[in-house]
């Protein structure tokens, strides 16, 4: 591609084949809905409690909606390190939000769950957000809005891999 001498060569330069344009499309919406999922989430924690650290309401949810855990579970579903689950976990447990109890399949792991004040939290910031996606998608069809959920899922499940 020819530049006029004002900067559109390295323009032509940066434009991609058509067939890769659906990936920079999907890159630069993904950029935008993970920097508003952060946001997000900082606010949901501190809904939950004011000391809560961003990062600790997704370990909130996920007790919320699969129960009891191992440590080590919840590790691998955040993709953190052991040290750093532990720490996130001591201090939810100071905040009085998760308790840990001995697993009774192996004496040697805990099993981590959400105390009747964390779970009385994480359920009234979640149908609080739940009402709130219903106020900002209630113009989507509910069978576009099952489809993001199931595309979004697929999306998670190859980005596990």
């Amino acid at each position: 591609m020819h530049g006029s001498g004002n900067g559109d060569a390295h323009r032509g330069e940066a434009v991609v084949a058509g067939a890769d344009q659906e990936y920079l499309s999907l890159e630069r919406e993904l950029t935008v809905l993970l920097r508003r999922a952060r946001a997000n989430q900082g606010e949901m924690a501190r809904e939950v409690h004011p000391d809560l650290e961003p990062a600790a309401y997704g370990l909130l949810v996920r007790l919320d909606e699969y129960g009891r855990q191992r440590a080590t579970e919840l590790a691998g579903y955040i993709g953190v390190g052991k040290a750093t689950m532990s720490r996130q976990l001591r201090a939810l447990e100071d905040l009085g939000l998760v308790a840990r109890e001995p697993d009774p399949a192996d004496g040697r792991a805990w099993l981590v769950h959400l105390t009747d004040e964390g779970r009385s939290r994480v359920g009234r910031v979640r149908e609080a957000r739940r009402a709130r996606y219903v106020s900002q998608l209630n113009h989507w069809d509910r069978r576009e809005v099952a489809e993001l959920a199931r595309l979004l899922a697929q999306l998670n499940g190859v980005m596990e891999r």
